[in-house]
């Protein structure tokens, strides 16, 4: 077996504990020294090649730094690159192809970003040797017989150029200056900088510096900029993040469309959805996040997603998840009984103004036990709503109901941004504020969400030491173990990968349901709210000037209205019932518009076919 030890260095912490896991390592007692303070004496040094894995010191560890694992020994012939001594390793690289778009799926902290700089020639492969770096020699001939032997020859040799899109674009404004134009200007080697800054909206802020633009105008810029330049291989990191449904579709839309040439092309997304409708292959990278990733061989995208959910890599022979993730059933129809069901909130006609934006939501009302999805284009009234519901903005016409009588209606709220500044002292604390009996190992709460949001290994750490993907699982988990009567989540998908997702979304269906309690989700990721919602409000209209928000409708007739704005339709995948985006064009895109049915064929009218 192989061993893989990792310590996390940040949350290690030495001078503040009494080294349990060093006095009661059962190999130091016998003098073979399997765990020792590092020589700067600010966190411990597990020696991979005597530990036996007996776990003594996971256990003995009080701030869940330590991580021991044994893998097979035929996976240290793929080691492909270690940071460093106890560090995160990684197995395999997922292969490139010539004209292919190749999508890459997995958990945050499973290498994804990693495997990009990797290819970009951003990192080279220290081929698990931390302490010496290899020359190009030695990583060609490590890839010998595969299709990366050819590809690393290439980018050692310069005959690669290579155009990389960030994962994190809010970090850009602080390297780069200047205009929207002056940057596409500089980066436009192909002459499309303009076109490309035309099919995405950017003409508008055209002179506008990039240091006051949002999120999502700053990733529309880093996409078309990436674009704009003559490159061989073409890497996205994340490409739908801060986007709207709306601006993602396009997004892929428009990377298809200029991609067609004999190029390398790579994309990791979380949004199940985008990656569908952009891949032509999909490899999966599993294993243990922070501590190792493995590659899985590339499998059509079809075959890569329904794997990934279902939770068993046939190729590999390797269960990555205990249970499948389903959707909705292929047939369901989510309208709700009304007869049958509470009413909790009831509003009239809502009408806020905002500046020059001007909010208008239809009469409406919601039940107990159901989740409201919020869907719409950025800028069009879902957050003002949602701050409406939580009492933050008062409206200006109309006015909102409940039923809930003798007591104070109960509201949890994760709002769209998250800073450190929302919260005082450890995450422990924080949790424990929230709901104390959901620190509780035994509890579902503890097992459902802060284990599989992995918050259980930073309780001790201070909330404003946190990443922002990490402020964001607190902030989500934080909102949903609170005892409430209405729950209110605004984009909270931001920052997190699939699992995460889908581990939000299934534990506050749960809740909602078996408390019977009402929830409203803002929601860019099209699968998400299919997995969540029971109905939809679609907020339509002009962004930043005035939006119209619907009552709540059935999911089917919420998202026909939806796509059919959009020109998209959508199809359900038979095995796991997962909307996949068909191709622009292709038969089933133009059937299911001619009969109006843009979100899936329902079964009466036409059984689900493959597109020809």
């Amino acid at each position: 077996m192989v061993r893989v030890a990792v310590v996390d260095r940040d949350l290690c912490k030495p001078s503040k504990c009494n080294l349990e896991c060093i006095r009661f390592c059962p190999l130091n007692r016998r003098k073979k020294i399997a765990i020792e303070l590092h020589e700067t004496r600010k966190y411990v040094v597990i020696h991979e090649e005597t530990c036996i894995g007996c776990g003594i010191c996971i256990k003995k560890c009080p701030y869940n730094a330590i991580t021991i694992i044994n893998l097979p020994d035929e996976l240290e012939k793929k080691t492909v690159h270690r940071y460093g001594k106890n560090a995160f390793k990684l197995y395999g690289l997922p292969i490139p192809v010539r004209g292919k778009i190749l999508g890459i799926i997995g958990k945050n902290g499973s290498g994804k970003t990693t495997t990009l700089r990797i290819l970009a020639g951003e990192l080279k492969p220290n081929l698990g040797n931390y302490g010496k770096e290899p020359n190009w020699d030695e990583v060609i001939k490590f890839f010998r017989g595969t299709e990366l032997q050819n590809y690393f020859k290439q980018l050692a040799e310069g005959k690669l150029k290579v155009a990389h899109k960030i994962q994190y674009v809010e970090l850009v404004p602080r390297y780069i200056k200047g205009t929207v134009g002056e940057l596409l200007q500089r980066a436009d080697d192909r002459g499309i900088a303009k076109e490309i800054a035309e099919e995405m909206s950017l003409t508008k802020i055209w002179d506008r510096k990039i240091n006051v633009i949002s999120g999502g105008e700053l990733q529309k810029l880093l996409i078309a900029a990436t674009l704009s330049k003559e490159a061989d291989v073409y890497l996205f990191d994340e490409p739908s993040s801060y986007l709207d449904v709306r601006e993602r579709i396009r997004a892929a839309k428009i990377i298809r469309n200029y991609l067609k040439n004999n190029k390398y092309v790579i994309v990791v997304e979380h949004d199940l959805a985008v990656l569908d409708y952009l891949s032509d292959l999909v490899s999966v990278i599993y294993g243990e996040p922070g501590a190792y990733g493995i590659v899985s061989k590339p499998y059509s995208t079809r075959n890569g997603i329904n794997y990934f959910l279902e939770g068993f890599l046939p190729a590999e022979n390797m269960r990555i998840r205990s249970e499948a993730i389903k959707f909705h059933a292929y047939s369901i129809e989510t309208s709700i009984k009304t007869e049958t069901k509470e009413r909790i909130l009831t509003w009239s006609k809502l009408i806020k103004e905002l500046g020059e934006f001007k909010l208008m939501v239809e009469p409406g009302e919601a039940y107990k036990g159901e989740v409201v999805g919020l869907l719409g284009p950025n800028g069009i009234g879902k957050t003002t709503f949602v701050r409406i519901l939580a009492g933050e903005i008062k409206t200006d016409e109309g006015d909102i109901s409940t039923s809930i009588v003798n007591r104070k209606l109960e509201i949890s709220y994760k709002p769209q941004y998250v800073s450190p500044k929302m919260f005082d002292g450890t995450v422990r604390k924080v949790l424990m504020n929230a709901n104390s009996s959901a620190l509780n190992p035994t509890s579902w709460l503890y097992s459902e969400v802060i284990r599989k949001l992995r918050l259980n290994k930073l309780l001790d750490q201070k909330a404003s030491d946190l990443s922002g993907g990490e402020l964001q699982k607190l902030a989500i988990a934080s909102c949903i173990i609170r005892d409430a009567d209405i729950y209110l989540l605004d984009e909270p998908s931001a920052y997190l990968d699939v699992e995460e997702r889908l581990t939000v979304a299934k534990v506050l269906k749960r809740i909602v349901e078996e408390k019977r309690v009402l929830a409203f989700v803002v929601e860019h990721d099209v699968s998400i709210q299919d997995f969540i919602s029971d109905r939809i409000m679609v907020f339509r209209g002009e962004p930043g000037i005035k939006g119209i928000a619907s009552p709540p409708l059935q999911l089917r007739n919420a998202m026909n209205m939806f796509l059919k704005d959009l020109g998209i339709t959508f199809r359900r995948d038979p095995q796991t019932g997962r909307p996949r985006v068909n191709k622009e064009g292709s038969y089933l895109d133009r059937y299911q518009k001619t009969i109006g049915e843009y979100y899936y064929i329902p079964v009466g009218k036409e059984e689900e076919k493959e597109e020809s």
